[in-house]
């Protein structure tokens, strides 16, 4: 049975995922708009009987330096109907970022949070789109302003990698 609050929207992503990325060189500094764009691989899973599920990232080839890996946790509160999302990887030394708080409507994803990057304060938003069996887009943006403005610093657009749906 499909459970109406939310639990089954991250369904999705279970399976292996190819992942083209496009990232800024420095998301910080509000003058370079330089990018790097590199490849990767997603596994993801469902944990805690549906209420969660994790994925792990794995960027061998990242431009200018050694490639790195991350991780993602997700976890569902049906009380509030409401994701919560932490992001640790090992360009950010393990830790577990503050999380991002949102939902799914009308078939897209918006997930917002704080956090502080090199002593500055920066609001946070994940955009997940497009989604399909085979397909879906992932968007990154930060605000300094507490969200009047945002500017895009990575994007994910992922293509199922046995081209099928989720297994």
């Amino acid at each position: 049975m499909t459970a109406p609050d939310g639990r089954q929207d991250f369904d999705f992503i279970f399976g292996r995922w190819h992942v083209a990325n496009r990232k800024r060189v420095d998301p910080l500094d509000d003058h370079d708009r330089s990018w790097v764009e590199f490849d990767a691989v997603v596994d993801a899973r469902p944990v805690l009987a549906g209420l969660g599920n994790v994925d792990t990232f794995s960027a061998p080839a990242f431009p200018g330096r050694p490639g790195f890996e991350g991780f993602t946790l997700r976890r569902f509160d049906p009380a509030g109907g409401l994701w919560r999302i932490w992001w640790s990887s090992t360009s950010g030394g393990g830790e577990l970022d503050p999380p991002v708080v949102g939902r799914f409507a009308d078939g897209c994803g918006r997930f917002e949070g704080y956090d502080v990057m090199q002593g500055r304060a920066v609001k946070v938003r994940f955009d997940w789109k497009a989604i399909s069996a085979t397909a879906a887009r992932w968007e990154q943006a930060f605000s300094f302003d507490d969200g009047t403005s945002w500017m895009t610093n990575w994007t994910m657009q992922l293509t199922r990698a046995n081209g099928a749906g989720a297994s």
